[in-house]
């Protein structure tokens, strides 16, 4: 892992120009599984150390505290001197521009880090992380996590893997973005709330505003509107105290679609 320690070491530049894929064959030798491994994570979405395990590595550098529901963990704008781990529950990340214009990144379940961007010499906070429900997160300080990240080579290998995935995910999601229309991406948005519902704890059923279905989607709430009521005939999508989602019906929908992008040139 000496590749990625060394920008760690000097986190705001780089010394020399290098061929990336050519360094990262010479140094990790296990380079092609990480790649793979990142490609499993990307459909697992999940990483998971229990609080025992973060103890042990951390010590002192770390802190663990529960948050409620609409709970801000961290603002747009603070500092970045942390990284932060979902043990339990989910956080939406949501950045502000002006005019009142917001949008939501990203939406993370149980087993994801959040806040990496200290680690790459980001000094402020670029999106706001809140909790959706009630959640249980670990903080990780930012030398702690850099002294972990070059004395542990497995936790290193693990973390750089979750880091793929979370690159392929944005991957999707701009593709997604940029060539499917709303309809399609709201069904993928709907897939990711099935996953949540799953993970949630039945006293505390997901309610979700077709407000922030539409800020997911990046199109209007009355679309959004006017799709769930189609899914809803559909029977993608139930209200019963709650969201309720058929996740095997939506994705037959999906791979029912025809592609956006040609993946084959």
């Amino acid at each position: 892992m000496q590749l990625c320690m060394s920008y760690f070491d000097h986190p705001n530049r780089i010394s020399e120009p290098y061929d990336l894929a050519s360094s990262l064959e010479w140094r990790v030798a296990s380079s092609r599984e990480l790649i793979e491994q990142g490609r499993q994570m990307a459909s697992k979405r999940t990483l998971v150390f229990s609080p025992t395990v973060f103890r042990k590595k951390f010590q002192a550098g770390m802190t663990v505290r529960n948050y409620r529901d609409n709970e801000i963990v961290f603002s747009q704008g603070e500092a970045a001197d942390a990284v932060f781990y979902i043990q339990s529950g989910t956080v939406k990340l949501t950045v502000a521009a002006t005019r009142r214009k917001k949008a939501i990144v990203a939406v993370l379940l149980r087993g994801s880090f959040f806040g990496e961007g200290c680690l790459g010499g980001q000094s402020l906070r670029i999106y706001t992380a809140r909790s959706i429900g009630q959640s249980n997160i670990t903080r990780l300080r930012k030398e702690s996590m850099v002294r972990m990240l070059k004395r542990d080579p497995q936790f290193a290998t693990l973390f750089v893997a979750y880091l793929l995935s979370r690159v392929i995910r944005v991957e999707e999601d701009l593709v997604d973005q940029f060539f499917n229309f709303s309809e399609k991406r709201l069904a993928r948005v709907l897939l990711l709330f099935g996953q949540i519902i799953k993970e949630s704890k039945p006293e505390h059923p997901l309610k979700v505003s077709q407000a922030t279905l539409a800020e997911m989607v990046g199109t209007t709430r009355a679309r959004v509107s006017k799709f769930m009521s189609a899914f809803k005939k559909k029977g993608f999508v139930h209200y019963n105290g709650g969201l309720q989602i058929n996740g095997a019906l939506i994705s037959g929908f999906l791979q029912s679609r025809p592609m956006s992008v040609v993946t084959k040139v």
